[in-house]
């Protein structure tokens, strides 16, 4: 597609009133990004300190997203923002990232670059979910998947692909040339309660394009990923499970309280 700027990438976020972890994960993508990139964050009408934080960096592209009137917000403004920022894109790239995703490693474009290469017909490179914890524990919850198997034996019908796997958009890169040609959108299947960009995914693999799903072991190498942040920072607008937020607030402790967060937390030199 004319006008896409080759070997260079588009970072997307979407920040929704996760002021810590946007400057973070900013803050990380800055300091350890050696592949050509440029960033956009969409913010979702934040109204608060992390939006003011955002206006003051000059080397990111930020685009104010006002809600429509009666938004039911979370994932359905999560999936508008992603789609104002691939409209925005102009880059042969695009990646989608979580506010909560906090990059360790300089390579953690560059590597997953290499898929690409020589195959124009590979069109994302992503990740299903990424969770903190040994990968001992990540097989075996894999590997005795109760829930999977029960409704394998019961063969309960699955219309809306509610547990087909998809790369996500916690951390994925897409060829932004093919979403365009096909007008693929990551609201696509909202309609039918299907999150961000999986309905996309799916579209993807119907036009035979290839993907490549990155196991989590691979992931974990090149990025942290605290999940459910914009939930459990905002309990007014969003509920979680009791689990999910005990699991939540673990995973909170070890990854905030790492030598690598607290050096990223204090070097304000990353936002200048």
């Amino acid at each position: 597609m004319d006008g896409l700027v080759k070997g260079k990438a588009t970072i997307c976020l979407v920040n929704y009133k996760t002021f810590e972890f946007t400057r973070l994960c900013l803050r990380s993508i800055r300091k350890f990004t050696n592949y050509p990139y440029e960033v956009i964050v969409v913010d979702n009408d934040s109204q608060d300190e992390s939006l003011e934080y955002l206006r003051s960096l000059k080397w990111i592209e930020l685009i104010e997203r006002k809600a429509e009137p009666n938004e039911p917000g979370g994932g359905y403004s999560h999936a508008v923002a992603l789609d104002v920022g691939l409209e925005k894109c102009r880059t042969e790239f695009f990646i989608s990232l979580h506010s909560d995703v906090f990059v360790q490693r300089s390579n953690w474009i560059a590597d997953l670059m290499k898929y690409f290469d020589g195959d124009e017909n590979l069109a994302c490179v992503g990740t299903g979910k990424i969770e903190l914890m040994p990968l001992w524990r990540i097989w075996l919850k894999n590997k005795f998947d109760l829930k999977a198997l029960q409704r394998k034996i019961l063969r309960t019908p699955d219309p809306s692909f509610k547990f087909k796997y998809f790369n996500r958009t916690i951390y994925s890169i897409y060829r932004t040339e093919v979403l365009k040609k096909h007008n693929l959108t990551f609201f696509m299947g909202r309609d039918k309660g299907m999150t961000a960009g999986k309905k996309l995914y799916f579209e993807l693999l119907e036009k035979e394009y290839k993907t490549v799903e990155l196991p989590q072991r691979i992931v974990g190498k090149y990025v942290l990923h605290l999940a459910h942040a914009t939930q459990a920072v905002n309990p007014n607008e969003f509920s979680l499970k009791k689990h999910t937020l005990a699991k939540y607030r673990n995973q909170f402790e070890k990854i905030m309280s790492s030598g690598l967060l607290q050096s990223i937390a204090a070097d304000e030199t990353m936002d200048s």
